[in-house]
């Protein structure tokens, strides 16, 4: 019989190499034992951005941007004139006021930016009787209210500035904000470095006292240790995440008997490349009259909001009757720099049609067509396939360079909170955020290379037999694998 508990553990930014590398090494004895014990994917495709917000969005619902509608980190709120900002960097978030940046962060997130059209796998699983869990995780929508935490003196004085009370899973740990129950374990808050023991520790404790069906198991301190050291580094992080999940599997007697009845599926959310310089896109468009932080002031009717996100950007034509004009002036400037790799626009064809830019040509590109990719999807091309780096080779179409690449970009230009043009960079490069913070000298993500966008996704006790039963992996097959194993419809 098939284990009938699940965990979902997202290691965010986990390099496959160096997923590999810490194996090899011994450094991963959790990770080991459950890719000898099942299959593993090396090249599990990101969404577009390969951003955090993003990349959670398309693991928590198993849609692409297009449906689920969290375009980026940083992105320009059309019905309500502003700029919101997840957090991309610490500065960035002083930019735009602290509270907002952790109000749109923690609630309207979830609350009011992801689709409520598109069903979290925690709202699926509650509907279906499934006993749902999960730790600190951006996307955490469920049918279970939880009030704010005030079990320590930190969290009473969090909870004067976060008073409301969120929809989540069954069992709800976010950063001390919000608890189901008492554990005993602290996150401080959610400070970077703790975050993955206080995951351990909850993850631990619900085992323990068996509280779960299905658990979201958030390991995100790998991102931050690799923004700092670059992707290289990786192997101390990845071996202090595996430490929390050897932990979560002691719970239960150790990790025979933890298998016996879990099942077990670990994904990155995206990967990580390294960064050696900046993008300065305010630089750039400084012939340009651009919404600042606080709204527009003094310095004139705003023509376009600027949306920089680590190594992807976006940029919003906010008069609509002067985007013709627009566009492409917008085009022309992101081009110019070094550093930007690819730009991407919808054009004005009827039944739409994407255009991608580089400075050595130009492809357009639409659903229906003659040429299938490795998704099973079905496109028609014109132009210079080379932009995306695409082989065709009897109606197959396929990019090593940029994976998925069609499908990414027409799910992100879809997305209709989306900009206008969407701007990916070369590899070493960073847009500089609006704190003007960059990770120079550390790893990054966010673009539609491949160097960003491959992780990793192994499971064991659940999914397909084989690792083959896809040509190509995406973030949006997690779900469906999850849904299967509890026999819960979509």
């Amino acid at each position: 019989m098939a284990p009938t508990k699940l965990v979902l553990a997202v290691i965010d930014a986990m390099k496959p190499a160096m997923l590999e590398r810490a194996v090899a090494e011994g450094r991963a004895p959790a990770l080991a034992l459950l890719m000898e014990r099942g299959h593993h994917v090396d090249e599990c495709v990101a969404a577009f951005p390969s951003v955090t917000p993003v990349c959670a969005a398309s693991i928590a619902t198993g849609t692409t941007p297009d449906r689920h509608l969290i375009p980026s980190m940083n992105w320009y709120h059309r019905g309500e004139e502003r700029y919101v900002e997840y957090g991309t960097s610490f500065r960035a978030s002083q930019a735009f006021g602290f509270k907002r940046s952790l109000t749109d962060t923690i609630y309207n997130m979830n609350a009011e930016h992801l689709s409520p059209a598109t069903p979290t796998v925690f709202e699926t699983l509650d509907d279906a009787g499934v006993r749902t869990a999960g730790t600190t995780y951006l996307m955490y929508r469920g049918r279970h209210r939880h009030e704010p935490a005030t079990e320590t003196a930190l969290t009473r004085i969090a909870a004067t500035v976060f008073r409301q009370s969120v929809c989540g899973p069954r069992e709800f740990f976010y950063a001390d904000i919000f608890a189901s129950r008492r554990t005993g374990c602290r996150s401080q808050l959610g400070l970077p470095g703790i975050r993955d023991q206080h995951s351990g520790c909850v993850g631990a404790y619900l085992v323990e006292h068996d509280l779960f069906d299905f658990l979201l198991l958030s390991l995100p301190d790998n991102d931050t240790h690799s923004h700092r050291h670059g992707p290289d580094g990786q192997v101390t992080s990845l071996a202090a995440a595996d430490r929390q999940l050897e932990r979560v599997m002691h719970a239960a007697g150790g990790p025979d008997a933890f298998l016996e009845d879990h099942a077990v599926i670990v994904c990155s959310d995206h990967s990580q490349s390294q960064v050696e310089d900046e993008i300065d896109l305010f630089a750039a468009f400084e012939d340009f009259t651009v919404l600042p932080p606080g709204g527009a002031g003094r310095t004139g009717t705003p023509e376009i909001a600027l949306c920089p996100s680590s190594r992807s950007a976006q940029v919003y034509v906010l008069d609509r009757d002067a985007r013709p004009a627009l566009i492409p002036r917008v085009e022309r400037t992101l081009l110019a720099h070094d550093g930007v790799d690819l730009v991407m626009s919808m054009t004005d064809h009827p039944d739409g049609e994407v255009a991608v830019r580089s400075t050595g040509g130009e492809l357009r590109f639409a659903p229906r067509g003659d040429l299938v990719d490795r998704r099973g999807d079905s496109w028609s091309m014109e132009g210079d396939a080379s932009v995306l780096a695409l082989e065709t080779d009897g109606g197959r179409v396929d990019s090593r360079r940029y994976p998925d690449a069609l499908g990414r970009v027409w799910a992100a230009l879809r997305c209709r909170t989306a900009g206008e043009v969407l701007a990916s960079a070369k590899p070493g490069y960073e847009f500089l955020d609006w704190g003007r913070a960059h990770h120079i000298g550390g790893g990054s993500h966010g673009s539609l290379h491949a160097v960003d966008s491959l992780g990793s996704l192994l499971w064991c006790g659940t999914g397909p037999e084989s690792a083959a039963a896809r040509d190509q992996w995406a973030l949006r097959d997690i779900v469906p694998m999850v849904l299967e194993h509890f026999g819960a419809a979509a």
